[in-house]
């Protein structure tokens, strides 16, 4: 049910920039989920092509992209990309990949964002 809420909120953002911007279609929709949104990316790429019907995202290009886990180790003072142990779906645990160390914060890895939205607008 989490990624029904999350891809209506997607599809609202979405049909509200469009039609903010007198969009007639919307041919790409980039949208950038972060490793620890606990997100299933086909879940929501398949209940964003049911929210899709009957609108003007209806014919887009829906483009998914995983975006890493970015963290600042306080053991080793590591800054990047950190390891991902999702093998407990419910709590995945976030390691320095220098130190293994479990103390950690994360910078980048939670969000889901609409990063781009391409339209058409009718010639005037």
């Amino acid at each position: 049910m989490h990624e029904f809420s999350m891809a209506q909120g997607i599809m609202n953002a979405v049909l509200e920039t469009a039609e903010a911007n007198d969009a007639t279609k919307v041919t790409d929709v980039v949208i950038e989920i972060g490793k620890l949104a606990m997100l299933n990316p086909e879940q929501v790429k398949f209940m964003l092509s049911v929210l899709v019907e009957d609108t003007i995202v209806q014919d887009a290009n829906i483009i998914l992209e995983d975006i890493d886990v970015e963290i600042k180790c306080y053991n080793c003072e590591y800054e990047g990309v950190g390891n991902v142990d999702d093998s407990d779906h419910y709590a995945p645990m976030i390691l320095c990949p220098k130190c293994e160390s479990h103390r950690v914060n994360v910078i980048n890895g939670k969000d889901v964002t609409v990063k781009s939205i391409s339209i058409e607008k009718d010639d005037e």
